[in-house]
């Protein structure tokens, strides 16, 4: 594929982005489009491997390896390389619905596994998957196509993340009537109000939306399915229900002061600034202007909030993280093509590296207690550090490194805990061990006839390409109930 050469000829080119300083004075996207001679030249270093790994998605050692939704990446490349576009979008948008959400936020375990990626760097798919789908809009070749016929046959999609955007784009072009619930006041789920702007902004996530509709999907927002509307109804309206609706339960750290004023979970205080940006003139009602932050948590959620405290104009930021510092190579124990657990400057710390003079990040850290002043305001962290037995999961604290910081807004950005607890009061369905919704792989039914899950309520927290796969599925086992036979990949 590409040019059977060019991984020994051309070096990887890497994303472009707008300047670090700059780009943090407002809230658009920070990504900017490749010229399409360097998209030629990244195209070329995709080699014709005997097995291309990277669109083999698979799980090891409970990590994502290649890619869940099974992107027909070297064929793409190859297009791109020949410059022949369209054929790159049409083989694109085969596997994948929303090519413009992933190609932005995905973290891109195809790279991980990319062959290239033994000994050099990986190929550039991401920028490549963003530029095709970019094209696409731009160029005018992405239209509504409402399916031809209709089954009759009406069924319910309760969230609208990209999980249930997903099974809900599958259904309707097998021709069914969907109808997906929200209880948000905008569809989008995360999409819309957990991912900031500046990595996604909202306009491509109305667009697809709009084009969903205008396909002849129906959007219900407002309303708290399960709850406003119950399930019992939802069975005689519907001949299926899909329970789509993410692993929101945040996990909290119980530890003294934790009611203190000025502590907020992480995606709350996200969700809000994006409201502020799309519907207050960008004024911040929850700010972190002249605030001393801490974010706990050292994943992507952490990584967000750090960006946003940034434009919002904190006084300083660190971000803990309970797991050590990275290595700069993969380590024995992390081979290709495991996903490669290295050190990285996420767009965030870059950012806050460029303002503030230095990475916020925090390594093996636990917080022990919160300080308050006499009316219950935040005024810093007691901490310790941890010494980490990676074989065995646990973590001694270390005596003698206690520190305090000193803070007047916390953000927690620990993970998730599963589905939110009503979800299984409402609607009946088992849970698993992980509080998460009890729906086989493979047939994705729950012990409620008729009623479907997938994405983060069924698999628990990942990645948006992992919801998006699960959509897939999930409707492709929903079609087959209601049909016997079903078309859809």
């Amino acid at each position: 594929m590409g040019k059977s050469t060019g991984f020994m000829e051309y070096e990887r080119i890497p994303a472009r982005v707008r300047d670090p300083k700059k780009r943090t004075r407002d809230w658009n996207e920070y990504s900017l489009p490749l010229p399409e001679k360097d998209l030629t030249i990244q195209a070329a270093r995709c080699m014709d491997c005997g097995v291309p790994f990277c669109s083999v998605g698979m799980e090891i050692k409970n990590g994502v390896s290649g890619c869940p939704l099974n992107n027909l990446i070297p064929e793409w490349n190859d297009a791109v390389y020949r410059g022949e576009w369209e054929e790159a979008l049409q083989l694109l948008l085969k596997t994948n619905n929303f090519p413009e959400f992933t190609g932005r936020v995905c973290p891109a375990p195809c790279e991980g596994a990319c062959t290239v990626a033994i000994s050099e760097p990986a190929v550039g798919i991401k920028s490549i998957e963003k530029e095709i789908i970019d094209y696409g809009f731009r160029s005018g070749l992405i239209k509504p196509e409402p399916p031809l016929k209709r089954t009759g046959k009406r069924i319910a999609i309760i969230g609208s993340g990209p999980a249930g955007l997903a099974c809900a784009d599958q259904l309707n072009k097998a021709g069914h009537y969907v109808t997906v619930f929200e209880k948000s006041d905008r569809i989008g789920g995360l999409l819309m109000y957990g991912i900031p702007t500046m990595k996604l902004e909202k306009e491509s996530v109305t667009r697809r939306v709009n084009l969903m509709a205008a396909e002849g999907v129906e959007f219900v927002t407002g309303v708290n399915a399960g709850v406003d509307i119950k399930m019992a109804d939802l069975k005689q309206e519907f001949d299926a229900i899909v329970l789509a609706t993410g692993a929101s339960k945040a996990r909290d750290v119980n530890i003294e002061g934790r009611d203190a004023t000025g502590i907020h979970f992480a995606v709350p205080y996200l969700t809000q600034s994006i409201k502020d940006n799309l519907e207050n003139e960008g004024k911040q009602t929850l700010s972190a202007k002249g605030k001393k932050v801490v974010i706990i948590g050292g994943g992507d959620t952490g990584a967000d909030c750090v960006a946003t405290a940034l434009r919002q104009g904190a006084s300083s930021i660190h971000q803990f993280g309970h797991r050590g510092k990275l290595p700069e190579l993969r380590t024995n124990q992390n081979p290709w093509p495991e996903y490669p657990h290295i050190f990285q400057m996420d767009y965030a710390h870059v950012e806050a590296e460029a303002v503030l003079g230095a990475d916020p990040r925090e390594y093996l850290i636990s917080t022990v207690a919160f300080e308050k002043d006499q009316d219950g305001r935040l005024t810093g962290l007691h901490t310790i550090q941890v010494d980490h037995d990676i074989e065995n999961h646990k973590y001694t604290e270390i005596p003698g490194t206690e520190r305090f910081f000193e803070a007047d807004m916390v953000l927690i950005a620990a993970g998730f805990a599963g589905a939110t607890d009503d979800i299984f009061t409402n609607f009946n369905v088992a849970k698993t061990n992980r509080h998460t919704i009890d729906a086989a792989k493979g047939f994705y039914r729950t012990n409620e006839e008729a009623v479907f899950a997938c994405g983060d309520a069924r698999y628990g927290q990942s990645l948006v390409v992992t919801a998006i796969a699960e959509g897939r599925e999930a409707a492709r086992e929903v079609d087959f109930y209601l049909m016997d036979e079903t078309f859809l990949p």
